[in-house]
C-alpha cells in the first residue's frame, strides 16, 4: 500500500478497512445524533477535530472538544451527540473489524438480531463477480487452516514452555529467549491465519447482507447521517 495522506476537512469517508482495523474521518451535523449500539469484538477510539460532542459510555456522559478523545470498549453501550453549534468533525477507529460490526439492543435490554452489511457501507466497492460458493469454499479453507495453525501452535507451546521453564532454572537466558522465540514464531503463523479467516468471513457475510441495511445496521445516525 502506497503512501497516502488524508485530510479531516475533505476525506470524509472509510480511509482503511482491513480484518485488523477500520479507520474513518466522520461528520455530524448540528443537533445529529446516532444510533446507540456495542461491538461484540471491538474497540472503539474517537478524537474529536472540530465541534463539541456529547458521548454516553455505558451510562456515563462527557463533552469533548477538539483534541480531545475517549474509548468505547467492548460490549460498552455508546452513542454521540452533537452538542454545539457548528459541525463535528471526528477520526474514529475500531478493532477488530469483523462482521457483524455493530450490535443493537431492544428497550428492555433484548440483543436484536445480528446485522450484517455490504462492502459499500463501509465504502468499499462491492465484489460483484466473485460466486458466492466460492466464497463459501475460501471461508472453508481458512477454517480449516486456523485450525491446523492452532493445533500446530499448541504443540510448539507445551514443547517450548518446558524448555523456557528449563532455561530458566538453568539461568541460561539465552535457552529462554530462544524458546519464547520459538514460541512467537508459531503464534505470528497463527495470528496471521486467523485474521485471513476474519478476511474471508467479512467477504462471505457482505454477500449475505441483511435485507433491512438500509435502516443502517452498520451505519445509520439520527437525524440522517452515519454512525461510528
Amino acid at each position: 500500500m502506497a503512501l497516502q495522506v488524508y485530510d479531516y476537512r475533505s476525506d470524509i469517508a472509510n480511509l482503511l478497512v482491513t480484518p485488523q482495523i477500520r479507520c474513518r474521518f466522520l461528520k455530524m451535523a448540528v443537533g445529529q445524533f446516532n444510533a446507540g449500539h456495542t461491538h461484540d469484538l471491538g474497540h472503539e477510539i474517537f478524537l474529536i477535530l472540530q465541534g463539541r460532542a456529547e458521548f454516553e459510555i455505558d451510562g456515563e456522559r462527557a463533552v469533548l472538544g477538539p483534541g480531545e478523545l475517549c474509548i468505547a470498549l467492548t460490549d460498552q453501550y455508546h452513542t454521540v451527540r452533537n452538542v454545539g453549534d457548528d459541525e463535528v468533525v471526528m477520526f474514529l477507529s475500531v478493532t477488530p473489524h469483523i462482521q457483524p460490526t455493530h450490535t443493537f439492543w431492544d428497550e428492555d435490554g433484548s440483543k436484536q438480531p445480528p446485522r450484517f452489511a455490504s462492502a459499500a457501507a463501509y465504502d468499499q466497492q462491492p465484489d460483484r463477480t466473485t460466486a458466492t460458493a466460492e466464497l463459501a469454499a475460501r471461508q472453508a479453507a481458512a477454517a480449516a487452516s486456523v485450525t491446523q495453525a492452532a493445533a500446530a501452535a499448541e504443540g510448539v507451546q507445551r514443547e517450548q514452555l518446558a524448555n523456557h521453564q528449563r532455561a530458566v532454572t538453568a539461568g541460561d537466558e539465552a535457552a529462554a529467549h530462544a524458546a519464547r522465540n520459538a514460541m512467537w514464531e508459531a503464534l505470528s503463523e497463527l495470528f496471521g491465519r486467523t485474521m485471513d479467516l476474519a478476511g474471508a468471513w467479512n467477504n462471505f457475510a457482505a454477500r449475505s447482507e441483511d435485507s433491512h441495511e438500509a435502516d443502517g445496521p452498520a451505519e445509520s445516525a439520527q437525524p440522517g447521517g452515519t454512525t461510528p
